[in-house]
This record gives C-alpha cells, sequence and structure tokens, in this order.
C-alpha cells in the first residue's frame, strides 16, 4: 500500500502538466496591480498638472486685469475652463486668496481644507474659507485644492494613497502674485 502511494507521489513530482497555469495565476495578479497603478498615477499627474496649469492661467489673467478685483466665482470660472480633465470642477474647486506680508512672512496655512459642496458629502458645506483681494503692489498666494474619486480605488496605487472619509483623492495648487496698480 505505501508503495503505492510513494509511486503516485514520484509521479505527481514529475508530472509538468499546468506549469504554465501556475506561473500565469502568480504572474498575472502581479502584473495588473502594476498597470492599474500606472494609469492611477498617471491620471493624478494629469489632473494636478492641469490643475497648477489652469490656476497659472488664471492668476494670470487676475495680474493683467487691472482696475478690477475678481470675485470667487470669476476665479473658479476661470480656472475651470482650462482644467477640463479635473471631473466637476465648478463643484469640486475650493480656492483660498489670502494677502500676504512681505516683511512679515506667515505663508498660508499649513492645514489644507478641501470640503467643499459637491465632492465630500461626510461633511456640511463650507463657506470661502478665505478669500481676500489685494491692494495695489500687495503680494497675493492663492491656494486651490480639488477633490476626485480615484480610477481603481480598490487596487494597487489607488488603495494606498491617502483619501478622505467619502474615498476621495484631492490635489493642491499653490500660486503668487503681486497685485497690479489700478
Amino acid at each position: 500500500m505505501t508503495l503505492r502511494i510513494l509511486k503516485a507521489l514520484k509521479r505527481f513530482r514529475a508530472n509538468e502538466d499546468g506549469n504554465a497555469t501556475v506561473e500565469f495565476a502568480i504572474v498575472v495578479p502581479m502584473f495588473l496591480i502594476f498597470m492599474a497603478s500606472g494609469i492611477e498615477l498617471g491620471l493624478v499627474n494629469i489632473r494636478h498638472t492641469l490643475l497648477e496649469r489652469s490656476l497659472d492661467e488664471a492668476m494670470r489673467e487676475v495680474r493683467l486685469g487691472t482696475g478690477q478685483a475678481p470675485q470667487h466665482d470669476d476665479i473658479v470660472d476661470l480656472i475651470c475652463t482650462s482644467a477640463t480633465m479635473v471631473p466637476d470642477c465648478r463643484n469640486n474647486l475650493r480656492l483660498e486668496m489670502t494677502k500676504v506680508d512681505m516683511r512679515n512672512w506667515s505663508g498660508l496655512p499649513a492645514s489644507i481644507d478641501c470640503t467643499v459642496g459637491g465632492g465630500d458629502t461626510n461633511f456640511e458645506v463650507q463657506p470661502v474659507r478665505q478669500f481676500k483681494n489685494g491692494i495695489d503692489n500687495e503680494m497675493v498666494l492663492v491656494r486651490a485644492c480639488a477633490k476626485f474619486d480615484p480610477f481603481f480605488p480598490i487596487a494597487g496605487l489607488g488603495r494606498s494613497l491617502s483619501k478622505d472619509a467619502a474615498g476621495q483623492l484631492s490635489i493642491v495648487a499653490m500660486n503668487g502674485f503681486v497685485q497690479e496698480p489700478r
């Protein structure tokens, strides 16, 4: 009896049927996770780049538009016309504009507040955090924060990125300008 079991085990060990299936089952999930992570990283990078560029273009319009003090919604519209990859930009974009004293530098607060009406449903809608137009020759810092859902939320990079309570990622862009004389 034991001789038959030993012969069967020897035949089983020598048999190479299904060898490619085992390799496939081990390698393909890792390859798919790497692909999903690459796609997620690419999408986050494109969205961040477009938000940065759109904020730069909007701040250029604000700088060159002497004689007028743009309001929050006007700047959001300027940014969202160029930020095509930011989903539901007008509802998911939060702006913060702060006057800065160049001689007594304090910068912007370290805490970034991205909670907006259309994005994070776990929190109440908050008003504009701080939005103050500068006077002539005054330095102004602008921070834009947009939220979006990850493309692959349960795989690879989308799973490991830091998300809020609603499972959304946030991207932040910053810009500064000196208010031109009116």
